[in-house]
C-alpha cells in the first residue's frame, strides 16, 4: 500500500469577514466597480490555496471559488445561459438575481443543505457551447502562488439531472451526448495547461437514480474516460450512500472515487461487496464537512483501517466541501469552554484531516477521544413523556367557520412573511446594545419606534394581516436560538446560505427548553398599535433544527420533540396575549427530506408530528399559519397537508406557480398563499404581472381560501422596492378580488 495522503473537496469562499459578501453587495450597489471586485476575488482564492498547502495537506482544490454559486458558474462554463439574458450587460448576476423586465433563474436547496443553487433552464434546443475561461484561470493562477491544485467541477450527470426542463415532457438527460463534448473538450485544454486530476462532483448518485439515469452515467464516464488527453479523474460524491452507482465507478475508466462515510456509512460494506476498487485511489470522506462538531478520531482511524484493503491508495478527506461549516473555531472566544472543546470549524477539521493522515502513516499518534458529555434536562423529558403527542384540534372545517367569524378577512387576504427591511438604523440600534452604548430600556424605545412605523405603513399600503416587521431578530433562528436553553450562539460563525447572503447556524448541544416567552411583548406592542390583526411568528422545530448544527447523540425526531414542547409554550402564551394568528415557519421541511425514498416515510413522521406538537394547544378560533420557500414541494405535499395549518404561504414566483398543480391534484382543501412577489430579486414586479398570477392561482383555488403575499420575509430588501412592490400586490388583489366577486354575482 502506498503513503496515505490527505485533501479536502472544498472550502469555505466568503473570507474570514465576510469579505466577499461586502465586496460583493458593493458592486452591486455601484460603489466598487469589476476590478475591485475581481481584486477582492482574487485575494480570497489566493489565501485559501496558500492556506490550504501550509496546512499539510497533500492535495489542494481550486475552482471551489465561486462570486455566487458553483451551479451557476457551471451554467456559464458550458454556455446554456437562457436567450432572455443575451445583451444585458452582466448576464451572470442577472441570472442570479434578475434585471429590469428579465427574471433570474429558479433558486432551490442544495439536496439536503440550507445552501442555494441556481436552476439551470434547458430544453430542446439548449445548445452548450465551452467557455474555460474561469477553471483554467483560477488554476494557472494558483501555479502564479505556488500552488498545484485539483479544479472542482459540477459533474455532468449532476448538473442535467438538478436543470429545470423548459419545455413539457423533455428530460434534461437527452442533452448528455452535447453537454459530454463540452467536458472533453475542457479536460482535454486542462490536460495542456499541466492539470493532473480534475474533481468531478456527482451528488446526484446519493439519491434514487433510475435504470435509464444509471445508464447514462456509465456512457458518461466510458467517453470521458476514454480521452486520449485528460487528466486523471476524481468522482466524488457525498451526502449519502450512492447505491447501484457504486459498482459502475468501481469498473469505470476513472482514476479515483470520492465516498461520504459519515452521512453514509453503510458505503464501507457496499465498497466491499463490489470488491473494493482495484487499480484506483479511494478519497475517504471521514472527517464531517456539514457539522461541527469534532471527529471521533479512532473511529475515523478504524474506517480508515478497514479500507485501505479496498483500494491501491487511500486518500483521506472531508465528507463532502467545507462550505457548509463556519471558518475558524479560533474566532469564538465566548462559548463554554466544554462546548467549544467539542467542536471544529473548517480550519480545524483540514488539521484533522491531516491528523489522521499522518497517524495512519505512522507519523504522528493520535491520543483516543474522551466520552463528549450530554447536556440533559430531566424536566424537559419527564413533560414530554407525560403530554405525549399532545390533543388534536378540531377538523379543519369547524376551525374554519370559527375564525372567519373571529377575523372578517375579505377573499384574497393580502399580508406579508414576516420581516421588514432591516435599516441602517435597527442594526446600529443592536450593535450598541451589544456594546452597552445604549441600555434596554433605550434599545426598546427604538424596537418600538420601529414597529410603530412598520405598522403604520402597512396600513397605509392596505395590507388586511399585518406583522410587527420583526426589527429585534437578527435571524429566524439565531434569535430563537440565544433564548432557548440548550442552545448556543457564535459570534463570527458565519455560512453561506446563498450569494451574498450569509448566516450565522446557532449550535444545538443539549436538552432545549425555553425559559421565558421569546416573542409576545412585541406581537403585544404591535397589536396594541392596529385594529387589524397581527400574526404571531416563531420559526418551527424541523426549521430550527435544519439551521442549526445539531447534536449527534440523539435522533432528530427527539430533538425536535423537545423544540416542538418549547413552541408549543410560547403559542399558547402568544395565544393568551390577544394574538388571533400565529404563523410557525417550516421553509426547511422539504430540505431535510431524506434523499432516498425508503429513508422518508420515518423523517416526515416525526417532522409532521414535531409541528403539530408546537401547534395543537391553541383554540380552534386562533388560526395557524406556515410558510415554505425555495424547495421543491411536490414530492412532500401529503406532509403539507397533514401539517394541519390553517394557511400555508409558500414561494411561487420563481417557479411560475408551478405549486398549483401539485395542490390541484392532492386536492388541497385549506387556505394557501402562493407568493407573487419574487423577494430574492430587487425588480419590484407590476400589478399587471401579479394580477396574472392571482388570475391563475384562482383557477385552482377558492379564493375565500386564497392569500396574497410575497415569497418570502422582506428582511434583506430596501425600503423603496419594498413599498412600491407590496402597493403593487395590494393594487393587484384589490382587482382580482372584485372580478372573482362579479363573477360569483356577491
Amino acid at each position: 500500500m502506498s503513503k496515505v495522503t490527505t485533501t479536502v473537496l472544498g472550502y469555505p469562499r466568503i473570507g474570514d469577514r465576510r469579505e466577499l459578501k461586502r465586496a460583493t453587495e458593493g458592486y452591486w450597489a455601484g460603489r466598487v466597480d469589476a476590478a475591485g471586485l475581481q481584486e477582492t476575488a482574487a485575494g480570497l482564492r489566493q489565501g485559501v490555496w496558500r492556506e490550504l498547502s501550509e496546512a499539510g495537506l497533500d492535495a489542494v482544490p481550486s475552482n471551489t471559488f465561486s462570486l455566487y454559486d458553483h451551479v451557476l458558474d457551471t451554467v456559464a462554463l458550458v454556455g446554456a445561459v437562457p436567450e432572455r439574458f443575451a445583451g444585458i450587460a452582466d448576464p451572470y448576476f442577472a441570472m442570479a438575481r434578475g434585471a429590469e423586465g428579465v427574471a433570474p433563474l429558479e433558486m432551490t436547496k442544495w439536496f439536503d443543505t440550507n445552501y442555494h443553487y441556481l436552476v439551470p433552464e434547458l430544453g430542446p434546443g439548449t445548445r452548450f457551447r465551452l467557455d474555460w475561461s474561469k477553471p483554467l484561470a483560477e488554476y494557472a493562477e494558483a501555479r502564479r502562488v505556488g500552488v498545484e491544485t485539483r479544479p472542482v467541477l459540477v459533474g455532468p450527470l449532476s448538473f442535467l439531472l438538478l436543470a429545470k426542463s423548459t419545455a413539457p415532457g423533455f428530460a434534461p438527460l437527452r442533452l448528455l451526448d452535447g453537454l459530454l463534448e463540452v467536458y472533453a473538450e475542457l479536460l482535454e485544454r486542462m490536460a495542456a495547461a499541466g492539470v493532473a486530476e480534475v474533481q468531478l462532483d456527482e451528488p446526484v448518485l446519493a439519491a434514487d437514480r433510475t435504470d435509464e439515469e444509471l445508464a447514462a452515467l456509465r456512457r458518461a464516464y466510458a467517453r470521458l474516460g476514454a480521452l486520449s488527453s485528460r487528466p486523471r479523474l476524481l468522482v466524488a460524491t457525498y451526502f449519502g450512500e450512492i447505491g447501484p452507482a457504486l459498482e459502475i465507478l468501481a469498473r469505470g475508466p476513472v482514476e479515483a472515487v470520492g465516498l461520504d462515510f459519515v452521512s453514509a456509512p453503510g458505503n464501507l460494506k457496499a465498497l466491499a461487496a463490489v470488491g473494493g476498487l482495484p487499480g484506483k485511489t479511494l478519497v475517504a470522506g471521514v472527517v464531517d464537512g456539514r457539522n461541527v462538531w469534532r471527529t471521533d478520531t479512532a473511529k475515523a482511524l478504524a474506517t480508515c483501517a478497514a479500507l485501505l484493503g479496498l483500494s491501491d491508495r487511500l486518500v483521506v478527506s472531508t465528507s463532502c466541501s467545507l462550505l457548509h461549516v463556519p471558518l475558524d473555531l479560533d474566532a469564538e472566544t465566548s462559548l463554554d469552554p466544554r462546548l467549544r472543546d467539542r467542536l471544529a470549524f473548517a480550519r480545524q477539521k483540514v488539521a484533522e484531516v491531516v491528523r489522521i493522515g499522518r497517524a495512519l502513516n505512522g507519523e504522528e499518534v493520535v491520543a483516543g477521544e474522551s466520552v463528549a458529555e450530554r447536556f440533559l434536562d430531566p424536566r424537559v423529558r419527564a413533560r414530554l413523556d407525560a403530554l405525549g403527542e399532545g390533543t388534536p384540534r378540531a377538523p379543519h372545517a369547524e376551525r374554519f367557520a370559527a375564525q372567519n367569524a373571529g377575523l372578517g378577512l375579505p377573499p384574497l387576504a393580502t399580508t406579508t412573511i414576516g420581516s421588514f427591511p432591516q435599516t441602517g438604523e435597527v442594526r446600529r440600534a443592536r450593535a450598541a446594545l451589544h456594546s452597552g452604548d445604549i441600555d434596554r430600556a433605550g434599545y426598546e424605545r427604538r424596537m418600538e419606534a420601529e414597529i410603530d412605523r412598520v405598522i403604520a405603513l402597512q396600513e397605509d399600503i392596505g395590507l388586511d394581516v399585518l406583522v410587527h416587521g420583526e426589527p429585534e431578530r437578527n435571524d429566524m433562528v439565531q434569535y430563537f436560538a440565544e433564548t432557548l436553553e440548550g442552545y448556543a450562539a457564535t459570534e463570527h460563525g458565519w455560512v453561506q446560505s446563498y450569494g451574498s447572503r450569509c448566516v450565522r447556524p446557532p449550535i444545538l448541544f443539549g436538552d432545549v427548553s425555553r425559559p421565558e416567552p421569546m416573542t409576545v411583548r412585541w406581537a403585544s406592542y404591535a397589536q396594541s398599535r392596529t385594529r387589524k390583526p397581527v400574526k404571531g411568528m416563531l420559526t418551527g422545530p424541523v426549521t430550527m433544527l435544519a439551521w442549526s448544527f445539531v447534536r449527534d447523540d440523539q435522533p432528530l425526531g427527539e430533538t425536535a420533540r423537545q423544540v416542538a414542547l418549547a413552541l408549543r409554550d410560547e403559542t399558547r402564551d402568544l395565544e393568551a396575549a390577544g394574538i388571533r394568528i400565529i404563523q410557525v415557519d417550516e421553509p426547511a421541511l422539504r430540505e431535510l427530506l431524506p434523499l432516498r425514498r425508503a429513508d422518508r416515510a420515518a423523517y416526515l413522521e416525526w417532522a409532521v408530528a414535531a409541528f403539530r406538537l408546537a401547534t395543537g394547544g391553541v383554540a380552534d378560533s386562533t388560526q395557524i399559519h406556515t410558510h415554505m420557500c425555495y424547495s421543491e414541494f411536490g414530492e412532500i405535499i401529503g406532509a403539507i397537508g397533514d401539517l394541519d395549518a390553517d394557511v400555508t404561504s409558500v414561494e411561487a414566483a420563481r417557479s411560475r406557480m408551478e405549486l398549483l398543480d401539485d395542490l390541484r391534484a392532492f386536492g388541497y382543501t385549506r387556505g394557501i398563499g402562493p407568493g407573487v412577489w419574487d423577494i430574492h430579486s430587487p425588480r419590484v414586479p407590476s400589478t399587471g404581472e401579479i394580477e396574472t398570477a392571482l388570475r391563475t392561482a384562482t383557477a385552482s383555488v377558492d379564493p375565500a381560501l386564497l392569500w396574497v403575499n410575497p415569497d418570502c420575509g422582506l428582511k434583506t430588501r430596501a425600503y423603496p422596492e419594498t413599498e412600491a412592490s407590496l402597493r403593487n400586490m395590494v393594487e393587484a388583489a384589490l382587482r382580482v378580488r372584485a372580478e372573482t366577486a362579479r363573477a360569483s354575482g356577491s
